[in-house]
C-alpha cells in the first residue's frame, strides 16, 4: 500500500470512528411528499423519533410512486424508499423496522389514504379518533396481504354537516401567492380527514378581512391535484 493509500484509508477510519454509533447504523428513509402536506412532515418526525435518518423531497409523490411501482389504488400523501423497498403513506416506524429485519420478497409496505390515529395523523387535533387501518404488505405484482392490523377503539366522529360545510382555525395567509394555510375538521366533499394543510384560492379577495387564528366555515375542491378554498366566512 502506498502512503497516499494509506492517509486516505486512515482518514476514512477515523472519520468513521468520529460517528456516532447510533448515525452509522441509521437507515436512511427517502420520502417525496406534498410540500402542502403537514401530516408528511410529522410522520417525518415519527420516523426521525425512532431512529431513522430522513432526507425529504418537497416535491408530489405521484411520480416517484409510479416509477418505484406501487399501485395508485394503494396510494397516500407521501413515497418513502428504505432498504430496497417501497413506503406508501403512514406507515408506523416499527413496522418498517420488522421489515428491515425479516427482508421479504417483495415490493414494500403501504397504508393506503390517510386513516386517523396512524403515525403522522394523529395529533391533537383529531380528538383522539382512531380509525382502524391495516398495513399492507405489497407484492411486485401488486398483490397484498395484511402485514399489520391496527383495529383500535376509536373516538366518535362527528356527524358531517348537512350543508356540507367545513370547519377550521386559520393558521397562515400569504395573500400575494393566494394561500391559507387551515387547520381543520373533516371535509366531506374531498373525503379528507382533519389535518393543517395549505390551500390555494383562485380569487385573492377570498381572503380579506381574514387573520390568523380566527375560526371559519369553508368549501374546498380538488383541481388538476391541487386544493382550492371556493368558498370561506367567519364559524358563527
Amino acid at each position: 500500500m502506498n502512503r497516499r493509500a494509506w492517509l486516505w484509508g486512515a482518514a476514512g477510519a477515523a472519520t468513521l470512528a468520529a460517528t456516532p454509533a447510533w448515525a452509522q447504523a441509521a437507515p436512511l428513509v427517502e420520502v417525496w411528499k406534498d410540500p402542502n402536506c403537514g401530516c408528511c412532515n410529522d410522520w417525518i418526525r415519527h420516523l426521525e423519533s425512532h431512529g431513522f435518518r430522513v432526507q425529504a423531497f418537497d416535491t408530489g409523490n405521484t411520480g416517484m410512486r409510479q416509477r418505484l411501482g406501487m399501485p395508485l389504488a394503494l396510494g397516500s400523501c407521501h413515497t418513502a424508499r428504505v432498504g430496497g423497498y417501497v413506503i406508501e403513506g403512514h406507515v408506523p416506524a416499527t413496522d418498517i423496522q420488522r421489515l428491515l429485519r425479516e427482508r421479504p420478497v417483495a415490493l414494500g409496505l403501504s397504508v393506503p389514504r390517510m386513516p386517523v390515529g396512524s403515525p403522522g395523523m394523529d395529533g391533537p387535533e383529531y380528538g383522539g379518533r382512531r380509525d382502524p387501518y391495516d398495513v399492507l404488505l405489497v407484492q411486485r405484482d401488486g398483490s397484498t396481504r395484511v402485514w399489520a392490523s391496527y383495529h383500535r377503539t376509536q373516538a366518535p366522529a362527528a356527524a358531517p354537516s348537512a350543508d356540507r360545510w367545513a370547519e377550521g382555525e386559520v393558521r397562515r395567509i400569504d395573500a400575494a401567492a393566494r394561500k391559507i394555510t387551515l387547520r381543520h375538521g373533516d371535509i366531506p366533499d374531498l373525503d379528507m380527514p382533519p389535518m393543517t394543510m395549505v390551500f390555494q384560492v383562485r380569487d385573492a379577495a377570498l381572503l380579506q378581512g381574514l387573520q390568523p387564528g380566527a375560526r371559519v366555515r369553508f368549501r374546498a375542491e380538488k383541481a388538476g391535484g391541487t386544493y382550492f378554498v371556493t368558498e370561506i366566512k367567519p364559524a358563527p
